[in-house]
């Protein structure tokens, strides 16, 4: 046995470096015709999720695999090697059937416990056997996994050490309400209609929504999840639209839950702005000066420049939006949002080098579009400075104003723009945010005991491995014995004709019986001893001891890997 894993998670990368790597259906395609093509793997498989991207492969060299499985990474990706690099986490052999057992356990997930990762092991597996990608040892390690990780849901209490990431998710948009009386009768849309989405509406639906409204580009797959609720016997109403809809219903509903296959923004910071905005009174905003008009938003009152400033030459050219937003921000306090995203000016950041002083209103005079573009720059690094060095004091969002629209994004990349929690009235959670809070989530005493569920399985998977290994080998021995035999009683024929039949086959059955009993012994002994930890090593004595033919033994592997469920091969995983 040669794993090698190669990988990144939520443990090792930043959500942003795993928004940016994650893999298309495409992707995983080409990932694994490419993965096979390159020499050093025989058969592979890939496991990508929010969380993880994760390339198994049964390689012959353990460096040119690393360089290999990397690369490729990298290049469907669409994340350069180098940057990459810093990120990925190797595994080989008992290590990384380790890493793959505590994956499917939910000791690797976000929310230690959960078990939706087996649906997703599944159809990793499911995909390799399609593209005939996973030979032997795929196909032993992952059906392997799936039964580590029912094991460990049935036999120990794992799930009370956490929850589903859509259960984690829902709990943190109620904020210390218990979530059952958060969620009672308000109405829900849940956008796309694939696993994930499909787990949320049904959670939706037992913690006490009134109404859950589906959105997906597919339309028969949003009909079909709507019956299902419907039919599920919690009492949810269920309705399916077409994704042309979704701004209506932001109107209209409470909580959203999106989790899309799209490469791209689904709900952006305008389309939550006029949805939260939508029937409210209007608020006091600036007029625009005559002559410079609103351009790319809704019909409505232009909002115009406060009395006192002029609008210099140059900035004509910029939406009149965004620049009665920079003003007013910068009058109210220091935050500024320029084309659309929200960002935060720490005074901890030195300003050199800005071109809007920090007194905001003032500076914007003679400000030209790309100096304002230069701004956002400088006052994006501000708000890193900030967040790493948290102000003491601050309160959040949630503490000073109540939750008009509560957003749970479970897409990898994101499917709602991350700026829409700077909008009153609006909370988002989204897989970065469900990150940290997971980081302090208690641990329960069970995932001690999954823990040696998993030492326990990877040990009988490395031994039942090895003695595999060994297995052609031991048939190919007995064939050779027992091609000995037949030779022997066929000159045994020659030199005594005159042996009748049933004398014939005694003398072949005595002959026969006396082999068995010589091999017998060695043969149970070297599998029992190839079975331990450094036993690979007695395949090659034996063949090199009875001068077995290379052939003949690759011959047999060949045979027995092409039946991969072959119950009478000692080495198949159980």
């Amino acid at each position: 046995m040669s794993l090698l894993v190669v990988g990144l998670s939520h443990r090792s990368a930043p959500v942003s470096v795993l928004e940016r790597a994650s893999l298309s259906a495409d992707a995983k395609i080409k990932l694994l015709h490419d993965t096979l093509a390159a020499e050093p793997a025989a058969e592979a498989a890939v496991l990508a999720t929010c969380n993880r991207i994760e390339l198994y492969a049964d390689v012959d060299k353990f460096h040119a695999g690393v360089a290999e499985l990397s690369t490729l990474l990298a290049q469907h990706s669409g994340v350069a090697l180098e940057e990459l690099t810093p990120y990925l986490y190797v595994h080989y052999e008992d290590r990384a059937v380790h890493h793959l057992f505590s994956v499917a356990c939910g000791l690797d997930s976000m929310v230690v416990g959960e078990g939706q990762i087996l649906g997703q092991i599944k159809d990793a597996l499911a995909l390799g056997q399609e593209l005939h990608t996973a030979g032997r040892l795929i196909n032993d390690l992952f059906q392997q996994a799936l039964r580590v990780g029912k094991r460990a849901h049935s036999e120990t209490g794992i799930d009370r050490a956490g929850q589903s990431l859509v259960t984690f998710g829902l709990e943190q948009l109620a904020v210390r309400v218990p979530v059952g009386e958060w969620a009672a009768g308000k109405r829900a849309l849940v956008i796309g209609a694939g696993s994930m989405s499909s787990l949320a509406a049904a959670t939706l639906a037992r913690v006490g929504v009134a109404e859950i409204v589906v959105a997906n580009r597919t339309a028969e797959r949003a009909e079909r999840l709507a019956e299902i609720l419907v039919a599920s016997g919690t009492g949810v109403a269920a309705a399916a639209i077409p994704m042309a809809r979704v701004p209506d219903e932001l109107t209209r509903v409470d909580v959203v839950v999106s989790c899309t296959g799209a490469t791209g923004l689904v709900l952006t910071a305008d389309d939550v702005l006029a949805a939260v905005s939508w029937g409210a009174a209007p608020d006091p905003a600036p007029q625009t000066p005559a002559g410079l008009e609103e351009r790319g938003s809704a019909p409505g009152p232009a909002p115009q420049t406060p009395a006192g400033l002029d609008v210099p030459a140059g900035l004509e050219t910029v939406d009149a939006a965004v620049i009665a937003r920079l003003v007013a921000a910068a009058r109210d306090g220091g935050r500024l949002a320029d084309a659309g995203a929200a960002r935060t000016i720490s005074a901890a950041v030195e300003a050199d080098g800005c071109p809007v002083g920090p007194d905001g209103r003032a500076a914007l005079t003679g400000v030209d579009a790309n100096s304002l573009e230069l701004h956002g720059t400088w006052a994006d690094q501000g708000e890193a400075a900030a967040q790493r060095q948290p102000r003491k004091g601050a309160r959040s969002q949630v503490d000073v104003a109540p939750v008009r629209l509560a957003l749970l994004d479970l897409a990898m990349p994101r499917d709602i723009d991350a700026a829409v929690h700077r909008i009153p009235g609006v909370r988002l959670v989204d897989i970065e945010s469900l990150a940290e809070a997971s980081a302090d989530a208690p641990m329960a005493a069970d995932v001690d005991a999954v823990r040696g569920i998993v030492a326990e399985e990877v040990a009988a998977f490395g031994a039942a491995q090895r003695a595999a290994h060994i297995t052609p080998t031991v048939v190919a021995l007995r064939a050779m014995a027992a091609e000995v035999v037949a030779m022997e009683v066929a000159r045994l024929d020659g030199r005594v004709p005159d042996l009748d039949e049933r004398q014939r086959a005694e003398v072949t059955q005595t002959v026969r019986r006396v082999v068995d009993k010589l091999l017998h012994a060695p043969t149970v002994r070297v599998k029992q001893l190839a079975s331990e930890p450094g036993g690979a090593g007695y395949a090659e004595a034996l063949r090199e001891l009875f001068d077995l033919d290379p052939q003949t033994v690759a011959s047999v592997s060949r045979a027995d890997a092409a039946d991969p469920m072959n119950d009478d091969d000692p080495g198949r995983a159980s």
